[in-house]
């Protein structure tokens, strides 16, 4: 199945040529795939017919478990961003809508071996010692929460210590059951903290320092 229109592939083709190195693209899916794991795999597809600088690589979620717990995979479809190392940028659900832009940016980075944050942001992020997950939880109709996923995944590409999912909510109703979203985009940080929108990279940062000084958060969500 064909997921982008011509002119759609042609401006990405565009803009995968230019990339300097070559990413990795690993996609964990199943035996039996669920329609959003089909979709994922047709775009992945298409991307790497797109530019010769991009490799996808398909693993079984049950078959490869080794692989999946490696990359820290505990849900399908998922995609995990690889360029000379891990960027711990990862995708479950299909990145499809809006969140295309978010997938084709995180390649443009991982291209680039540059996380585009700005030398403030970097330095600000010195402060981190310990891990940070961030999960941001999108629809693929939200025009607003790539921008919440494309800053969550500078962070991560930036710093060790940090990774970053995107989280398609309407595929994983427990989840947004648990973590209490009514409104997307809805960035979680380690499983006790919370917020909402699409803040500027200072303010997302901020937020995300605030959770790591804090000792007063609540309680982490419990299955």
């Amino acid at each position: 199945m064909t997921v982008m229109t011509e002119p759609e592939a042609n401006a990405v083709r565009g803009r995968l040529e230019k990339l300097p190195h070559p990413v990795r693209l690993l996609f964990f899916t199943q035996e039996t795939e669920c329609h959003s794991c089909r979709t994922t795999r047709d775009l992945l597809h298409e991307l790497s017919n797109l530019g010769s600088t991009i490799d996808v690589e398909v693993y079984d979620f049950i078959r490869d478990a080794e692989i999946a717990e490696q990359y820290g995979i505990d849900k399908i479809p998922a995609i995990a961003v690889i360029a000379e190392a891990d960027t711990r940028m990862r995708f479950y659900g299909s990145p499809t809508g809006y969140e295309f832009i978010s997938l084709l940016q995180a390649i443009e980075r991982a291209g680039n071996r540059q996380s585009g944050l700005s030398p403030e942001s970097l330095k600000r992020l010195h402060e981190i010692a310990t891990p940070v997950h961030l999960q941001v939880f999108v629809t693929p109709t939200c025009p607003y929460c790539p921008s919440a996923v494309v800053t969550a995944h500078q962070l991560a590409m930036a710093h060790p210590n940090i990774r970053a999912d995107m989280v398609e909510a309407t595929e994983y109703p427990h989840l947004v059951q648990r973590y209490q979203v009514v409104g997307v985009p809805q960035v979680v940080i380690n499983e006790s903290r919370h917020f909402e929108g699409a803040l500027p990279e200072h303010l997302f940062i901020e937020q995300v320092l605030d959770a790591m000084r804090s000792t007063s958060t609540r309680p982490p969500i419990i299955d």
